[in-house]
């Protein structure tokens, strides 16, 4: 009794390594932003077919956070804030969670192939190819604009949940892509700006460990500004009321400030950055939350 209780308890732990395999917090917000694409997209969809078409997404993304913490083990393991993960922690292998990667991301897609249609499959494919190979593999550790191309990686999943309704690409859900994609830079500069070190160390070029904080605070604040104006955009062109125009153009508001903040603090500081990347964290789940609600309406009258 006593070593079925010991197995027992290994195997719900292992379970929980693979889970954090698929970094949680991050396929939660995949998810997010492909449930706003889904929901804004003209026509519908059943609440099956769109759980299934999440569920997809949801291991898609499981997907590519295990194939990159396979091939980012070495980095994971000198960084203390990645230290912790499963496999520079000696509770799973890389073996193991290369097999685990893969075989999660092909049922994702051809489940969704099968279930949907195969534009969306294709574009999930994409999304993970994207991740994996363009971001983690090539320009992670080659260039400091590592999170501004890669970026577009996650900034997919709207668009995803977009074509899964309608089997092809719009332009509101390339507007959301655009959001994500300008939001990213400021998001994670913020934090790096805190780890420059921990980067620096792990020979990962983020722009603090290349191009300096000053240079950083001044990309962090032009990427705020400019992500304003695209936020804007769905109540400019009609797809979202004005509800959402002025959520977006408050949040937005608060985003450009506390980037002004950061740009105008000393290097030593870390309130600052730690500030903006919290709220950078909720600017998108609001944002994205209000353009759910208001831009329901919208799209029933496709």
């Amino acid at each position: 009794m006593q070593i079925n209780r010991s197995i027992l308890r290994r195997s719900y732990t292992n379970i929980g390594d693979y889970v954090a395999l698929t970094k949680p917090r991050v396929m939660s917000l995949v998810v997010f932003t492909a449930l706003v694409g889904l929901m804004v997209a003209p026509g519908g969809i059943d609440p099956v077919t769109g759980v299934v078409a999440l569920a997809c997404i949801a291991a898609g993304a499981g997907a590519a956070g295990a194939l990159n913490m396979w091939y980012d083990a070495d980095i994971d393991a000198v960084m203390a804030r990645t230290a912790i993960r499963p496999i520079p922690g000696g509770r799973v292998s890389r073996s193991e969670a290369l097999v685990f990667g893969l075989m999660l991301g092909t049922c994702a897609v051809l489940a969704l192939g099968t279930l949907l249609n195969m534009a969306a499959a294709a574009l999930l494919a994409f999304t993970i190819f994207f991740y994996v190979v363009v971001y983690t593999m090539w320009l992670k550790r080659r260039t400091p604009q590592n999170i501004v191309i890669g970026g577009a990686a996650g900034a997919l999943p709207p668009v995803i949940g977009w074509v899964a309704v309608t089997g092809n690409v719009g332009l509101e859900p390339l507007i959301l892509f655009l959001i994500i994609f300008l939001w990213t830079p400021p998001h994670f500069w913020a934090l790096s700006l805190n780890l420059a070190g921990e980067y620096a160390r792990a020979g990962v070029p983020m722009l603090p460990v290349v191009a300096g904080k000053t240079e950083t605070k001044r990309q962090i604040l032009l990427y705020s500004v400019l992500l304003v104006p695209i936020s804007l955009l769905p109540y400019a062109l009609g797809f979202a009321g004005g509800i959402y125009g002025a959520a977006a153009a408050m949040l937005g508001a608060i985003m450009i400030f506390l980037a002004w903040q950061v740009r105008r603090s000393h290097d030593k500081e870390r309130r600052p950055a730690r500030r903006l990347f919290v709220f950078s964290m909720l600017y998108l789940v609001l944002l994205f939350g209000v353009l759910l609600m208001d831009a329901a309406p919208y799209a029933q009258s496709y």
